[in-house]
Protein backbone atom coordinates (compact mmCIF):
# COMPACT_ATOMS: atom_id res chain seq x y z
CA UNK A 1 0.00 0.00 0.00
CA UNK A 2 0.70 3.48 -0.79
CA UNK A 3 -0.22 6.94 -0.49
CA UNK A 4 0.30 10.55 -0.01
CA UNK A 5 -1.65 13.41 1.48
CA UNK A 6 -2.89 16.73 -0.69
CA UNK A 7 -4.53 19.72 -1.32
CA UNK A 8 -7.58 20.35 -3.68
CA UNK A 9 -6.74 23.03 -5.97
CA UNK A 10 -9.87 22.64 -8.68
CA UNK A 11 -11.04 20.87 -11.74
CA UNK A 12 -9.54 21.56 -15.41
CA UNK A 13 -9.69 19.72 -18.79
CA UNK A 14 -7.11 18.02 -20.95
CA UNK A 15 -6.93 16.83 -24.21
CA UNK A 16 -5.33 13.36 -25.07
CA UNK A 17 -4.31 11.59 -28.13
CA UNK A 18 -7.30 12.11 -31.18
CA UNK A 19 -8.62 14.55 -29.47
CA UNK A 20 -10.34 13.03 -26.37
CA UNK A 21 -11.10 15.49 -23.87
CA UNK A 22 -10.14 13.96 -20.19
CA UNK A 23 -11.90 16.14 -16.93
CA UNK A 24 -9.11 15.95 -14.33
CA UNK A 25 -9.18 17.27 -10.85
CA UNK A 26 -5.77 19.11 -10.03
CA UNK A 27 -4.50 17.79 -6.26
CA UNK A 28 -1.39 19.71 -4.73
CA UNK A 29 0.81 17.09 -3.54
CA UNK A 30 3.61 19.02 -1.55
CA UNK A 31 6.35 16.74 0.08
CA UNK A 32 5.07 15.14 3.14
CA UNK A 33 7.45 13.96 5.87
CA UNK A 34 7.00 10.59 7.73
CA UNK A 35 6.22 11.79 11.73
CA UNK A 36 5.91 8.25 13.26
CA UNK A 37 6.19 4.27 11.85
CA UNK A 38 3.41 2.54 13.87
CA UNK A 39 3.84 -1.58 14.29
CA UNK A 40 2.11 -4.21 15.39
CA UNK A 41 4.69 -4.84 18.28
CA UNK A 42 3.96 -1.50 19.83
CA UNK A 43 0.08 0.08 18.31
CA UNK A 44 -1.39 -3.67 16.97
CA UNK A 45 -1.24 -2.56 13.44
CA UNK A 46 1.33 -1.33 10.47
CA UNK A 47 0.46 2.55 9.59
CA UNK A 48 2.37 6.00 8.55
CA UNK A 49 1.70 8.99 10.06
CA UNK A 50 2.52 11.83 7.63
CA UNK A 51 1.91 15.19 8.02
CA UNK A 52 2.00 18.08 5.61
CA UNK A 53 1.76 21.97 5.25
CA UNK A 54 3.77 23.95 7.90
CA UNK A 55 1.87 25.84 10.92
CA UNK A 56 2.24 28.05 13.27
CA UNK A 57 4.28 27.41 16.56
CA UNK A 58 1.71 29.06 18.80
CA UNK A 59 -1.15 26.68 17.29
CA UNK A 60 0.18 23.49 18.48
CA UNK A 61 0.52 22.16 21.62
CA UNK A 62 3.21 21.05 23.86
CA UNK A 63 3.08 17.16 23.43
CA UNK A 64 2.00 17.86 19.78
CA UNK A 65 5.63 19.98 19.33
CA UNK A 66 7.61 17.33 21.04
CA UNK A 67 6.12 15.08 18.49
CA UNK A 68 7.33 17.05 15.34
CA UNK A 69 10.84 17.17 16.78
CA UNK A 70 11.39 13.83 17.13
CA UNK A 71 10.83 14.08 13.44
CA UNK A 72 12.94 17.16 13.05
CA UNK A 73 10.18 18.98 10.91
CA UNK A 74 8.39 21.56 12.22
CA UNK A 75 5.09 21.91 13.01
CA UNK A 76 2.40 20.78 10.46
CA UNK A 77 -1.16 21.36 9.86
CA UNK A 78 -2.40 18.32 8.01
CA UNK A 79 -1.58 14.91 9.99
CA UNK A 80 -3.12 11.46 8.70
CA UNK A 81 -2.29 8.12 8.63
CA UNK A 82 -2.06 5.40 6.14
CA UNK A 83 -2.56 1.48 7.18
CA UNK A 84 -0.09 -1.24 5.52
CA UNK A 85 2.28 1.49 4.44
CA UNK A 86 5.80 0.14 4.76
CA UNK A 87 9.42 1.07 3.66
CA UNK A 88 9.94 4.50 5.31
CA UNK A 89 11.58 5.50 9.01
CA UNK A 90 10.49 8.59 10.65
CA UNK A 91 12.04 11.83 9.12
CA UNK A 92 11.73 10.48 5.52
CA UNK A 93 10.11 12.81 2.66
CA UNK A 94 7.43 11.45 0.16
CA UNK A 95 6.71 13.39 -3.01
CA UNK A 96 4.30 13.53 -5.69
CA UNK A 97 6.65 11.08 -7.82
CA UNK A 98 5.25 8.23 -5.47
CA UNK A 99 3.07 7.59 -8.05
CA UNK A 100 2.81 6.66 -11.76
CA UNK A 101 0.20 7.93 -14.31
CA UNK A 102 -2.12 5.19 -15.24
CA UNK A 103 -1.95 4.08 -12.05
CA UNK A 104 -5.88 3.92 -9.63
CA UNK A 105 -6.18 5.77 -6.83
CA UNK A 106 -8.93 6.32 -3.84
CA UNK A 107 -9.27 9.24 -2.61
CA UNK A 108 -10.89 10.32 0.49
CA UNK A 109 -11.91 13.83 1.31
CA UNK A 110 -14.65 15.57 3.91
CA UNK A 111 -17.68 16.09 1.32
CA UNK A 112 -19.48 19.34 1.08
CA UNK A 113 -21.56 20.55 3.57
CA UNK A 114 -24.61 21.11 1.83
CA UNK A 115 -26.60 22.20 5.23
CA UNK A 116 -30.61 21.09 6.44
CA UNK A 117 -32.18 19.63 3.93
CA UNK A 118 -35.36 17.65 3.11
CA UNK A 119 -35.78 13.73 2.79
CA UNK A 120 -36.16 14.19 -0.94
CA UNK A 121 -33.16 15.78 -1.51
CA UNK A 122 -30.65 14.22 1.10
CA UNK A 123 -32.04 10.67 0.44
CA UNK A 124 -33.26 11.05 -3.11
CA UNK A 125 -36.85 10.37 -2.20
CA UNK A 126 -39.65 10.70 -4.55
CA UNK A 127 -42.58 12.92 -3.93
CA UNK A 128 -46.27 12.87 -3.18
CA UNK A 129 -48.72 13.36 -5.79
CA UNK A 130 -48.88 17.19 -7.14
CA UNK A 131 -52.46 17.66 -7.93
CA UNK A 132 -54.73 19.89 -6.18
CA UNK A 133 -56.91 17.10 -4.11
CA UNK A 134 -53.39 15.88 -2.84
CA UNK A 135 -52.36 17.19 0.29
CA UNK A 136 -48.95 14.96 0.60
CA UNK A 137 -45.98 16.65 -1.50
CA UNK A 138 -42.49 16.51 -0.24
CA UNK A 139 -43.63 15.28 3.45
CA UNK A 140 -40.99 12.42 4.69
CA UNK A 141 -43.51 9.54 4.40
CA UNK A 142 -44.32 6.61 7.36
CA UNK A 143 -42.34 6.95 10.29
CA UNK A 144 -42.75 3.16 10.92
CA UNK A 145 -45.12 0.27 12.21
CA UNK A 146 -47.50 1.46 15.13
CA UNK A 147 -46.54 -1.15 17.85
CA UNK A 148 -42.94 0.30 19.26
CA UNK A 149 -44.78 3.91 19.58
CA UNK A 150 -41.57 5.80 18.39
CA UNK A 151 -39.43 6.34 16.00
CA UNK A 152 -36.97 3.18 15.05
CA UNK A 153 -33.37 4.02 14.89
CA UNK A 154 -31.55 4.65 11.11
CA UNK A 155 -34.82 5.90 9.83
CA UNK A 156 -34.32 8.39 6.94
CA UNK A 157 -35.26 11.90 8.08
CA UNK A 158 -34.62 15.58 7.46
CA UNK A 159 -31.03 16.73 8.61
CA UNK A 160 -28.23 18.04 8.06
CA UNK A 161 -26.73 16.96 4.62
CA UNK A 162 -22.62 16.50 3.04
CA UNK A 163 -19.96 17.38 5.87
CA UNK A 164 -18.42 13.56 5.65
CA UNK A 165 -15.83 11.10 4.98
CA UNK A 166 -16.30 9.81 1.43
CA UNK A 167 -14.19 7.63 -0.27
CA UNK A 168 -14.36 7.67 -4.54
CA UNK A 169 -12.48 4.57 -5.69
CA UNK A 170 -10.85 3.73 -9.07
CA UNK A 171 -9.69 7.42 -10.31
CA UNK A 172 -7.15 6.96 -12.84
CA UNK A 173 -4.10 9.30 -12.45
CA UNK A 174 -3.85 11.41 -16.12
CA UNK A 175 -0.11 12.91 -15.63
CA UNK A 176 1.85 14.21 -12.53
CA UNK A 177 4.05 17.21 -12.58
CA UNK A 178 7.33 16.82 -10.37
CA UNK A 179 8.39 20.29 -10.45
CA UNK A 180 4.94 22.00 -9.74
CA UNK A 181 3.82 18.64 -7.29
CA UNK A 182 0.45 18.20 -8.81
CA UNK A 183 -1.22 15.26 -9.69
CA UNK A 184 -3.72 15.33 -12.45
CA UNK A 185 -6.84 13.14 -11.51
CA UNK A 186 -9.63 11.91 -13.73
CA UNK A 187 -12.97 13.11 -12.72
CA UNK A 188 -13.97 14.46 -8.93
CA UNK A 189 -12.96 14.16 -6.33
CA UNK A 190 -14.46 15.00 -3.10
CA UNK A 191 -14.48 18.26 -0.94
CA UNK A 192 -14.99 22.21 -1.61
CA UNK A 193 -11.46 23.66 -2.96
CA UNK A 194 -8.69 23.89 -0.62
CA UNK A 195 -9.46 20.35 1.08
CA UNK A 196 -7.31 18.47 2.25
CA UNK A 197 -7.53 14.58 0.95
CA UNK A 198 -5.85 11.40 1.11
CA UNK A 199 -4.83 9.69 -2.14
CA UNK A 200 -4.10 6.18 -1.86
CA UNK A 201 -3.84 3.18 -4.08
CA UNK A 202 -6.58 1.42 -5.07
CA UNK A 203 -7.82 -0.73 -2.74
CA UNK A 204 -9.23 -3.38 -5.64
CA UNK A 205 -5.94 -3.68 -7.21
CA UNK A 206 -6.53 -2.48 -10.48
CA UNK A 207 -4.08 -3.07 -13.34
CA UNK A 208 -2.27 0.26 -14.27
CA UNK A 209 -3.63 1.69 -17.83
CA UNK A 210 -1.00 2.45 -20.51
CA UNK A 211 -0.34 6.55 -19.74
CA UNK A 212 -2.38 8.95 -21.15
CA UNK A 213 -0.36 10.95 -23.88
CA UNK A 214 -1.90 14.81 -23.76
CA UNK A 215 -1.91 16.51 -26.97
CA UNK A 216 -0.86 20.21 -25.31
CA UNK A 217 2.92 19.95 -23.87
CA UNK A 218 4.80 22.99 -22.48
CA UNK A 219 8.44 22.37 -23.66
CA UNK A 220 11.33 24.66 -22.83
CA UNK A 221 13.56 25.24 -25.62
CA UNK A 222 17.59 24.43 -24.80
CA UNK A 223 20.62 26.52 -25.94
CA UNK A 224 21.21 24.09 -28.44
CA UNK A 225 17.82 24.11 -30.10
CA UNK A 226 17.64 27.28 -30.48
CA UNK A 227 16.73 28.51 -34.08
CA UNK A 228 17.14 31.99 -35.67
CA UNK A 229 13.63 32.78 -37.45
CA UNK A 230 13.67 35.75 -39.68
CA UNK A 231 11.07 37.48 -40.70
CA UNK A 232 9.80 37.42 -44.18
CA UNK A 233 7.75 40.65 -45.75
CA UNK A 234 4.61 39.66 -46.84
CA UNK A 235 3.91 39.96 -51.07
CA UNK A 236 2.44 42.83 -52.11
CA UNK A 237 -1.60 42.38 -52.97
CA UNK A 238 -2.06 42.66 -56.56
CA UNK A 239 -5.14 44.15 -57.90
CA UNK A 240 -7.68 42.15 -59.73
CA UNK A 241 -7.58 42.50 -63.70
CA UNK A 242 -10.73 43.63 -65.58
CA UNK A 243 -11.68 42.58 -69.30
CA UNK A 244 -10.41 44.60 -72.21
CA UNK A 245 -7.41 45.76 -69.88
CA UNK A 246 -3.85 45.99 -70.90
CA UNK A 247 -1.26 45.37 -67.89
CA UNK A 248 2.10 46.66 -68.07
CA UNK A 249 5.33 44.55 -67.44
CA UNK A 250 7.80 45.44 -65.31
CA UNK A 251 11.52 45.48 -67.24
CA UNK A 252 13.57 43.01 -66.48
CA UNK A 253 17.46 43.82 -65.23
CA UNK A 254 20.45 45.38 -67.91
CA UNK A 255 17.02 46.76 -69.94
CA UNK A 256 17.47 50.12 -71.40
CA UNK A 257 15.40 52.47 -69.65
CA UNK A 258 12.67 54.42 -71.41
CA UNK A 259 13.64 57.79 -73.10
CA UNK A 260 12.31 61.01 -72.00
CA UNK A 261 9.97 63.37 -73.79
CA UNK A 262 13.07 65.40 -74.17
CA UNK A 263 15.28 63.14 -75.93
CA UNK A 264 12.38 62.96 -78.17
Amino acid sequence: MKGILGRKIGMTQVFATGGRLVPVTVVEVQPNVVLQVLTKEKQGYDALQLAVEDKRVNLVSKPDQGQFKKANTTPKRFVKEIRNMNGYYAGDIIKADIFTAGEFVDVTGISKGKGFTGSIKRHNYSRGPMGHGSGYHRGVGSMGAIAPNRILKSKKMPGHMGAEQVTIQNLEIIAIDVEKNALLVKGSIPGPKKQFVIVKEAIKGLTPNTPTELLVRTVEPTPESKVEVKEEQAPAPVAPVEDNQTVETPTTHGASEPASEDAK
